[in-house]
């Protein structure tokens, strides 16, 4: 346009020396630093390099961040495929594409912050426990009286996994009498609207006794003896125990007492199983050092469908009406045509949206150092967070740093380099 250089230079002038001041000379001199030793006044060639795939810790944050360049894309993608696929011709699509795109306008901070609640292990406070435990709960019944015991001095003793047996066989009548088994250690909210225990009566072909709470609010109780105003404890499994099989079994009444078919249980131990006292289920530990990655990359699934989801369906907007009806037209099912004609006109779409995502989780920092928890902040590192810890943290190497930084660098290459490559393409056409 017979522009001279020098003007050209001068319009240009200021965008190089940002960048040469932001982008090339913080490279350089990370390539320069990685060379060096904790102190910087040592060169090491690359043995930062080789410390830092031999160190178990960096380890970890390459094969979590392998996970995280397969899964998290992959899946934020799909996601985003179906919901712009299945919202496209219902009348309230708008508004869901709203609800799932708000996400993107929280912060990494914020969001770490609600799912460290969320993955929290208390069910009282974390939203995932508690769906998990009420699912949990509805097809396992709870123990009625978890953390409940016999007193020392009873004839109950403890006899492996929780259970508790009596130390002698018991007998019908006439020869025996009832078979009482007190219990202490019972929470006051299990037994807050329960009966008043009642004694037992002997009974012709059966063994009897009661199972309640020897205890008496503000003392004054006997000890295994059944008090006016001591709790029973109802719905307590009892099973008669020979030669360590089961022979018969009964539950407690709502007055805590129960009755065995004396035929059977004629001489056998009395057992209270370990079902009658184990713990409440609490759900799972989302943020162990098992499942704490995959629990990390959901929420990050949470926040980044929605971005998936606008950039597709921008692109399905494009995707010509005429090929899809003669599609159906020849017969094709909806199944055939997304598979077929929707997908390969989308690739351009989901490649940028995958290579976006890709790049993104290279650099993931923020959500791995707010959920993790301090015991298994080990199992969910990452590159990013071992370079700031490298760098910034209690044992401070920033030549091991600037060798991970540079590493990370080398990793995003590859993927730039194939989106450059797109964009070339795209522009030719």
């Amino acid at each position: 346009m017979g522009t001279r250089p020098w003007v050209a230079a001068a319009f240009l002038l200021p965008a190089l020396v940002l960048l040469g001041a932001l982008v090339v000379y913080p490279i350089v001199f990370s390539v320069y630093r990685s060379l060096f030793d904790t102190s910087g006044d040592g060169f090491v060639g690359l043995g930062n390099y080789g410390e830092m795939f031999s160190d178990e810790g960096i380890r970890t944050a390459l094969k979590n961040n392998v996970i995280w360049v397969v899964v998290a894309p992959a899946v934020s993608t799909a996601l985003g495929l179906i919901f712009a696929v299945l919202t496209e011709r219902i009348r309230w699509g708008t508004a869901f594409k709203l609800v799932v795109f708000m996400p993107m306008a929280i912060s990494m901070l914020a969001a770490g912050i609600i799912f460290r609640l969320v993955y929290d292990q208390d069910p009282e406070r974390g939203v995932a426990n508690a769906v998990w435990v009420s699912v949990h709960d509805t097809f396992a019944e709870p123990a009625p009286f978890p953390g409940a015991k016999p007193r020392p001095n009873a004839d109950l003793k403890p006899s492996g996994g929780g259970a508790f047996t009596t130390k002698t066989a018991v007998r019908a009548v006439p020869q025996g009498s009832p078979a009482n088994l007190p219990l202490v250690a019972v929470q006051q909210d299990d037994v807050r609207d329960a009966e008043p225990a009642a004694a037992a009566k002997p009974r012709p072909g059966s063994i009897t006794g009661t199972v309640w709470l020897d205890f008496t609010r503000g003392g004054g109780g006997r000890l295994n003896v059944i008090d006016g105003n001591e709790k029973a404890l109802a719905g307590l499994k009892v099973e008669a125990v020979k030669g360590g099989q089961v022979v018969a079994s009964a539950t407690t009444a709502a007055d805590g007492t129960y009755a065995l078919p004396a035929d059977k249980a004629d001489g056998a131990l009395l057992r209270l199983p370990a079902t009658n006292f184990a713990a409440p289920y609490h759900g799972v530990d989302w943020l162990g050092p098992v499942l704490v990655t995959p629990a990390i990359i959901g929420s990050y699934v949470w926040m980044w469908a929605g971005f998936a989801m606008v950039l597709i369906a921008a692109g399905l907007a494009g995707v010509p009406r005429e090929l899809l009806e003669a599609a159906r037209v020849d017969g094709a099912g909806e199944w055939q045509v997304f598979r077929r004609i929707t997908v390969p006109l989308l690739a351009p779409v989901l490649v940028v949206v995958l290579v976006t995502l890709m790049i993104n989780v290279l650099k993931i920092f923020d959500l791995v150092y707010i959920i993790a928890p301090g015991s298994s902040i080990r199992s969910a590192n990452v590159l990013a967070l071992q370079l700031f810890q490298s760098s910034f943290g209690t044992d401070v190497d920033e030549g091991l740093g600037s060798a991970i930084a540079v590493f990370l660098l080398l990793l995003v290459l590859p993927v730039m380099y194939v989106n450059l490559r797109r964009i070339r393409k795209e522009r030719r056409r």
